[in-house]
């Protein structure tokens, strides 16, 4: 088979028939009924374009900077959890993320150390969970720093919501002899995934090394996810603190109301990332991009304002800068081409994604992506959710109806 695939959706057709079915069942993810995790992909269908059919155009030019970084097009790699897809994890991510010119998001959860991450692509971020004591998040802090990340994704947005209707899958505390004979049918149906990881040498790393702290041994995945649970969550003061600790950019990720916004900002924040985690958080929250236009009004002139949930295509992408995102991070769509081509299928879907945003600009007759308007978007009455409006907003400060200026 041509392992080249023309798609995400393609890409995601070839995982599932490639991975074992509790690993493609941790992809999916999502929580509960799945509203929020299908609105991600759903709200980008009901947006439109408004081309032009005439109108200079030449080399169109994709080039953006995110928080100090240079990047080829406005994509960035968002982190995600333990990346079993692949033995390379996310270290391949961060090879395809350097040779089509992106920067890397590496979770704190990653299966590979930040050192060999940060190795493969210097434009990385560090993926902060308040997680442990001020003295155990100081100490990762410590680290990514010594290891050279360029800046904090410092996520909040999670309520450990776990029950599916679809059924969650089953996922290991740990690979030992017993937990694989348990899960060998599974392996076995699966035998290009199996061999993958036989030619490597290794078996699935369920470990969590990025949260280890010193000397000590890396904490297995459910033991820094159970630390994690059981920490109190954060306030406000706290996230100031982070931002006052670290010497570089803080990208706040998880940011859905305008009020939370601007006490992001008040905290000192560079940049925000409009995302609900992916549907995998409070069940019923509406899509990034329905709340991604507000907050951009609402704090674009003051900080970075970045999208997260849904982006499938280079179309969406185009619409979610044209609604007031510098970019866009992408979560599935790399981890599909991960698992369906190990480094060259991250590649693929960098390169399909800028295809598409490439086409995009000509239709719009647009030579820069930073060129964008929301002239060139059809939004549908009633798309935008203006979430946590201050309670001093007015009619004039309140969300405007554009698919009227489009028609």
């Amino acid at each position: 088979m041509n392992p080249w695939f023309e798609t995400v959706a393609e890409a995601q057709r070839r995982a599932k028939k490639r991975l074992p079915k509790s690993v493609y069942g941790a992809l999916i993810a999502g929580s509960e009924r799945g509203q929020t995790i299908e609105d991600n992909q759903r709200a980008f269908t009901e947006l439109g374009f408004a081309p032009h059919v005439a109108g200079p155009i030449g080399e169109r030019d994709q080039s953006t900077t995110v928080l100090g970084q240079q990047l080829s097009m406005p994509v960035l790699i968002s982190p995600t959890g333990v990346q079993a897809v692949h033995p390379d994890g996310e270290v391949a991510v961060a090879r395809a993320a350097a040779a089509r010119g992106i920067a890397m998001g590496l979770s704190s959860f990653a299966s590979k150390p930040i050192e060999e991450v940060i190795a493969a692509n210097p434009a990385t971020f560090f993926q902060l969970y308040w997680c442990g004591g001020k003295d155990e998040i100081l100490e990762r802090m410590r680290r990514a720093r010594d290891a050279g990340a360029v800046g904090l994704i410092l996520t909040l947005d999670w309520s450990f919501s776990h029950g599916r209707d679809w059924g969650s899958p089953v996922i290991p505390e740990k690979l030992d002899l017993r937990t694989m004979l348990k899960f060998a049918p599974q392996t076995l149906a699966r035998p290009r995934w199996l061999a993958t990881y036989m030619r490597s040498g290794s078996i699935p790393d369920l470990t969590a090394p990025n949260m280890a702290i010193g000397d000590a041994p890396a904490p297995g995945f459910f033991g820094a996810y159970g630390e994690w649970m059981g920490t109190p969550p954060p306030d406000w003061a706290d996230v100031r603190w982070i931002c006052e600790q670290w010497d570089g950019p803080v990208l706040l990720k998880g940011v859905m109301r305008v009020d939370d916004a601007l006490r992001a900002v008040d905290a000192g924040v560079a940049g925000i990332s409009v995302s609900n985690h992916g549907g995998n958080n409070l069940d019923g929250t509406p899509a990034a991009i329905r709340a991604l236009p507000v907050l951009a009004d609402a704090v674009g002139s003051q900080v970075e304002v970045l999208l997260d949930g849904g982006i499938r295509r280079g179309s969406d992408v185009v619409k979610a800068v044209a609604l007031g995102a510098r970019a866009v991070l992408i979560g599935r769509a790399y981890l599909w081409g991960l698992a369906a081509n190990g480094q060259a299928g991250v590649e693929n879907v960098l390169d399909i994604l800028r295809g598409g945003i490439d086409s995009a600009l000509l239709g719009l007759r647009k030579t820069r992506v930073t060129d964008l308007e929301r002239s060139d978007v059809v939004v549908p009455a009633g798309f935008e959710r203006a979430l946590g409006l201050p309670e001093t907003a007015t009619a004039a400060s309140a969300p405007v109806d554009h698919a009227a200026s489009h028609a």
